[in-house]
């Protein structure tokens, strides 16, 4: 048989059962649509938290007063000396070491007026505005003598400021308002930043010392800290190291009971899960698919039955049993080709949707589409041959004999 003439025969068999080859479509369009919505979310949010993290600098490291897991370490958290303001003073003084900005936070009401709002407080230094490259609207920081004297003063986010204040925010500065019924002075505002990792639009930071001693239960979460230069991180983060060792009376054989990351190893993490995610994805896909192609197969078998009166035909006329199988097979390939398309615009479509009105970060790529198509190809063929084989063993005595 003619290559057109496969095509056409196939075409008109499966428009003779429009409503059967739709809903045998159904699984190969889920799948298809799935991993395509999924793989646009999934570099969506990779890209946006790579250049999150790019965007705050090089020379960034960020500590954690915990061990580091490695399924080795005997030391459990509650072993842990974690990071004291003393610490955060030796840090200070190493010659790699340009800034280093604590962070304690806690949740409390805010009250301004007749205005009332839930807020995350975060205690942390004058030098967080530096060090995690964010930019001030109004205002102005901290400065030493506030955070040496544990003074009542506070820099508000841009959306902090905002639920506060209410859009007119810009009168916010020199205001004051109460946290857990503390008066704070605000002394600034930050400018909106969509391109660094902390929620510091939502934050209302007040100075680490003020809000360890006064805003209850408060102790220094993380520290994020910068290298003088780019080159010199690692010989910042050796510095750390010691220092923290040696001020927590570490012995040689004992570990670390806290950590530190620079941005390599939180590229290399995001990196970890994203491969993660592309694993699970497939195996999602090949689930899906596997469903589509099952009915795909029954549909077929199906379809062989009803149609043994025309292979009877066809081979009493002179088909070979390759070309019967060839036409069942093409006629399988193009119910999963046409369900991968339809899955495609599908998927393009719900994914073009999540962007526009729930504002996930959409990443559009040519390489789902095209191993879905290759995969829908693979689909067709695998679950086509069984029934197409089926059919071309059929005796043409047999076939035209069937009731």
């Amino acid at each position: 048989m003619k290559f057109k003439e496969i095509i056409r025969v196939s075409l008109n068999s499966l428009r003779t059962n429009m409503l059967r080859s739709l809903l045998t479509m159904v699984g190969i369009i889920i799948g298809v649509a799935a991993v395509i919505m999924i793989v646009a979310i999934g570099k969506g949010s990779t890209a946006t938290i790579t250049s999150q993290i790019n965007s705050m600098g090089n020379n960034l490291l960020m500590i954690y007063p915990y061990a580091p897991y490695d399924g080795s370490s005997s030391m459990s958290f509650s072993q842990t000396k974690g990071i004291s303001l003393e610490d955060i003073d030796a840090l200070e003084e190493q010659k790699a070491v340009a800034e280093v900005a604590p962070s304690a936070m806690t949740n409390a009401d805010i009250t301004w007026s007749r205005n009332k709002v839930s807020a995350q407080i975060e205690g942390t230094s004058l030098a967080f505005v530096h060090v995690r490259k964010l930019s001030l609207a109004q205002g102005r920081s901290f400065t030493h003598y506030e955070v040496d004297k544990q003074m009542n003063v506070a820099v508000l986010g841009s959306d902090a400021a905002r639920n506060i204040f209410g859009p007119d925010a810009s009168r916010a500065v020199g205001e004051t308002i109460m946290i857990k019924q503390l008066p704070f002075k605000v002394v600034g505002v930050l400018a909106n930043s969509n391109s660094n990792m902390s929620n510091s639009g939502q934050q209302v930071y007040v100075p680490i010392t003020t809000g360890m001693e006064r805003l209850g239960n408060m102790s220094i979460q993380q520290v994020n800290a910068s290298a003088t230069t780019e080159e010199k991180i690692n010989q910042a983060s050796a510095e750390i190291r010691q220092v923290l060792r040696a001020r927590h009376e570490l012995k040689p054989s004992e570990g670390d009971d806290f950590q530190i990351m620079t941005q390599t190893e939180i590229l290399k993490t995001v990196s970890g899960v994203d491969r993660i995610m592309n694993m699970l994805l497939a195996g999602v896909a090949a689930i899906a698919l596997g469903v589509g192609g099952v009915g795909i197969m029954n549909i077929m078998l199906v379809s062989v039955t009803e149609r043994t009166r025309e292979i009877g035909i066809r081979k009493a006329i002179g088909a070979q049993r390759s070309d019967i199988m060839l036409q069942f097979v093409a006629e399988a390939v193009f119910l999963s080709l046409m369900g991968g398309l339809v899955g495609v615009m599908v998927g393009l479509g719900g994914a073009k949707l999540l962007e526009k009105f729930v504002q996930m970060p959409i990443v559009y790529s040519i390489e789902p589409v095209l191993y879905s198509f290759l995969c829908c190809m693979g689909v067709g063929v695998l679950f086509g041959v069984y029934p197409a084989r089926k059919a071309s063993k059929l005796r043409p005595i047999d076939a035209l004999r069937y009731e």
